[in-house]
C-alpha cells in the first residue's frame, strides 16, 4: 500500500462485533467441530493427510476438485492420492524425505502433494515460473530424494547442470500408478502435527530465495483459523482458486478451508480477469480465494452481465486495498470478504472474522506493533534498550512473539532464521519475529497492513528480493553496480521494480538484451519495470540510506540519470515515455 495509508479506517469498534454476530451464529456448529484444532498439540498425531483421509472415507462420493469439467469424488480422490503414494515409495520417498514439485495448476499436482504429506514427506513447492540459477538454488535447498516435474516445466528443469536429485516425469508417475496398491499407507496414521508438511520458497531480506516451513501443526491452526472460524465454508459449498499450487493462499487457506467445510475445490489453470466471473458460474462457486492485485483487475474490467449472476457470497484472501473494499463489494455483490494478513514464515495470522470494513482482520496470537527505524527497517530500542509499543491508531512494524504454541517453525537456512528474530524485546529472554511489515493498529486485536520495510517488495502477488535482482542484473558484463528497489505506481498493487545502474567504463546501455537475459534468470514479476543509468552509486554504509532517496525520486521527473522502461519481452527496456505507468496500472505494459 505504501506509506501513504489513506482510505484505511484507523479503528475497529465493538458495532462492528456486533454486526457481525448473527452470521456468527448461524455458522456455530462447524465454528465448534473444528476449533479443537486450534489447540493441536506438537505430538499430537494430526496431519494434512489425516485430515483429508478422513474426509474420504466419511463422504466418499461428495466433489473434492473440480477442473475444466472433471469431477474428482473425495473417495476416487483418495485412490489416486494413495496410488501415488505407492509409485513414490518404489522410488524410496519415507518419512522424513522431501519430494520436489513442479508443476502448473491442475489436479494431478493437488493430488501429488496429498500424496507425499500421506507418506510423512514434505512436499517441496517448487515455483514453476523459476529459471536458471534462481531455480537451481532453490532445488539445492530442498535436499529432495525425487523431484517431480510436469512437461510444462520440464525445459526450465533440463537448462540446468547435473542436479542431485532424481527427476520423475509426472507422466510416467502418472502411469506406473495404475499398477499399484491404493490402501492407505499405514504410516499416514503415525504422523505428528510437529513434522514439515510442506516447503514453501519466500523472498526475504537477504538475496534468494529461502525455504519455509509449514507443519502439520501451523497447517491444523489454518484449517481452524481460516477454514472453521474465518471462511466457514459448508458442503453444498465450492471455492475456487486459480492462485498457483505452490502459493500458501492455495496450499493452506483454500485447502484448509474446503477441508474444514468438507466442501468443493473448484482449481483454476490461472488467474484471467475476462474470464474469472464465467469460470465461477461455470464451477457452481460460491467462494474464491484471492490476492489484492486479482481484485484490481477484475474491478478494471469492462461491466458485464457475470458481474451479479454468480452465486458467490464470501470472498478470502489479502492485499484488498482500502480504497477498492466498497467499490468491488458493491459492484460484484459479495457479502463478506476475509480479508487475512499472514505469511509462510509467521507463526501468527489475522483473520476479519467480523466482515468488518478495511481490516485484515483479528488476531488471538500474541503480537506487538511496535517503533522503528526507517532508514534500516528495524525495530527502535529506547534508551532502557527495549522496544516501544505503537499506540491504538497508529502505524509500527508488526512483531509476532515465539513461544512454545506459537514456534517459529524457521528456514532450512537456521542462520537466515535466526536473523528474523528479535530477542530481549520487552523483557530479558522474549523472542519475537520481526514480520518487516509495517501495519496500523486499530484496536480490538485488529490490525491493516499498510507497507512493506526493507530489501523485499510484493508484485504480481509475490515477494521480490532486491539482492536477488540485483545479483543478476550486476552479473551483465556492461554494468558495474546496481541497487533495486520498489517503486509505488498509482492505481496498482505493490510496487513495481526498479533498477539504477551504473555502466562499466565505455560501455552502452543494450535495453533489448538486458530485458532478454533477465526475463531468462528472473520471474516475470521480479523484471524491473525501470531501470535509470546513473553515474554513480553510494555503497557500503551509506547504501540504505542511498536507496531511501531513490525510493523517494522513484520515476519521477526528480531522478538523477537516463530512464528507461520495459516495454516487454521483444523490445526490452526503451527511453521512459509519460503515461507509462499507467499503462502499467491497465495492465497494458509491459507486453507479455
Amino acid at each position: 500500500m505504501g506509506n501513504n495509508h489513506t482510505g484505511v479506517r484507523s479503528t475497529v469498534g465493538l458495532r462492528d462485533v456486533v454486526r457481525a454476530l448473527p452470521g456468527l451464529a448461524r455458522d456455530m456448529p462447524g465454528i465448534v467441530r473444528n476449533v479443537g484444532a486450534l489447540l493441536t498439540s506438537p505430538d499430537s498425531k494430526r496431519s494434512v493427510g489425516l485430515v483429508f483421509q478422513e474426509a474420504a472415507h466419511r463422504h466418499p462420493d461428495q466433489c473434492f476438485v473440480r477442473f475444466e469439467g472433471r469431477d474428482y469424488s473425495y473417495g476416487e480422490a483418495n485412490t489416486i492420492v494413495n496410488r501415488y503414494a505407492s509409485v513414490l515409495v518404489g522410488y524410496g520417498v519415507q518419512r522424513g524425505d522431501v519430494v520436489g514439485i513442479m508443476l502448473t495448476n491442475r489436479p494431478e499436482t493437488l493430488l501429488l502433494i496429498l500424496a507425499t504429506v500421506k507418506l510423512g514427506a514434505t512436499a517441496g513447492m517448487l515455483n514453476h515460473h523459476q529459471r536458471a540459477d534462481v531455480l537451481a538454488h532453490s532445488i539445492g535447498l530442498l535436499r529432495s530424494r525425487v523431484l517431480v516435474v510436469g512437461s510444462e516445466c520440464r525445459a526450465a528443469v533440463d537448462e540446468l547442470r547435473a542436479l542431485s536429485t532424481v527427476v520423475v516425469a509426472a507422466e510416467d508417475l502418472e502411469q506406473a500408478s495404475h499398477s499399484v496398491s491404493a490402501d492407505d499407507p499405514e504410516v499416514c496414521a503415525e504422523i505428528t502435527a510437529a513434522e514439515r508438511a510442506f516447503l514453501v520458497f519466500t523472498s526475504g531480506t537477504t538475496g534468494l530465495p529461502k525455504a519455509s516451513v509449514m507443519s502439520h501443526q501451523r497447517w491444523s491452526k489454518s484449517f481452524a483459523g481460516f477454514g472453521g472460524a474465518g471462511v466457514r465454508l459448508r458442503a453444498r459449498d465450492t471455492l475456487y482458486c486459480c492462485l498457483p499450487l505452490y502459493h500458501n493462499n492455495a496450499l493452506t487457506v483454500a485447502l484448509s478451508s474446503v477441508l474444514a467445510g468438507d466442501a468443493t475445490l473448484a482449481l483454476g489453470r490461472k488467474f484471467s480477469a475476462s474470464r474469472f466471473w464465467p469460470d465461477l458460474i461455470g464451477n457452481q462457486a460460491t467462494a474464491f480465494v484471492y490476492v489484492g492485485e486479482l481484485c484490481r483487475y477484475l474491478l478494471n474490467q469492462p461491466a458485464e452481465a457475470t458481474d451479479r449472476r454468480h452465486q458467490v457470497r464470501v470472498m478470502v484472501g489479502n492485499g484488498l486495498r482500502p480504497e477498492l473494499w466498497d467499490a468491488f463489494r458493491e459492484r460484484f455483490g459479495v457479502r463478506r470478504i476475509v480479508e487475512f494478513y499472514g505469511a509462510s514464515e509467521v507463526p501468527l495470522a489475522f483473520i476479519n472474522i467480523f466482515n468488518a470494513d478495511k481490516t485484515a482482520g483479528f488476531g488471538a496470537l500474541p503480537y506487538a506493533v511496535v517503533e522503528y527505524d526507517n532508514e534500516t527497517g528495524r525495530a527502535s530500542r529506547g534508551p532502557d534498550g527495549r522496544l516501544r509499543r505503537v499506540g491504538r491508531g497508529k502505524v509500527g512494524l508488526l512483531l509476532s512473539k515465539i513461544t512454545a504454541r506459537t514456534p517459529f517453525d524457521s528456514y532450512t537456512d537456521e542462520e537466515a532464521g535466526e536473523q528474523k528474530l528479535v530477542r530481549d524485546a520487552f523483557e530479558a529472554g522474549d523472542v519475537w519475529f520481526d514480520t518487516g511489515d509495517l501495519v496500523l493498529d486499530q484496536g480490538l486485536n485488529h490490525i491493516a497492513f499498510v507497507d512493506r520495510l526493507g530489501d523485499t517488495f510484493r508484485w504480481k502477488g509475490e515477494n521480490v528480493a532486491t539482492t536477488e535482482v540485483e545479483a543478476v542484473i550486476a552479473a551483465e558484463d556492461t554494468i558495474d553496480q546496481a541497487a533495486v528497489y520498489g517503486v509505488a505506481i498509482p492505481g496498482a498493487d505493490g510496487k513495481a521494480g526498479m533498477a539504477a545502474v551504473t555502466l562499466r567504463q565505455g560501455a552502452c546501455f543494450d535495453g533489448a538484451g538486458l530485458a532478454q537475459r533477465l526475463y531468462q534468470r528472473l520471474p516475470f514479476y521480479a523484471v524491473p519495470l525501470f531501470i535509470c543509468v546513473v553515474d554513480e552509486l553510494e555503497q557500503t554504509s551509506t547504501f540504505r540510506s542511498r536507496k531511501v532517496e531513490l525510493r523517494k525520486a522513484g520515476y519521477s521527473s526528480e531522478v538523477d540519470g537516463r530512464l528507461y522502461v520495459l516495454e516487454g519481452r521483444d523490445n526490452g527496456y526503451i527511453d521512459a515515455y509519460d503515461g507509462y505507468a499507467t499503462e502499467v496500472a491497465e495492465g497494458k505494459r509491459p507486453q507479455p
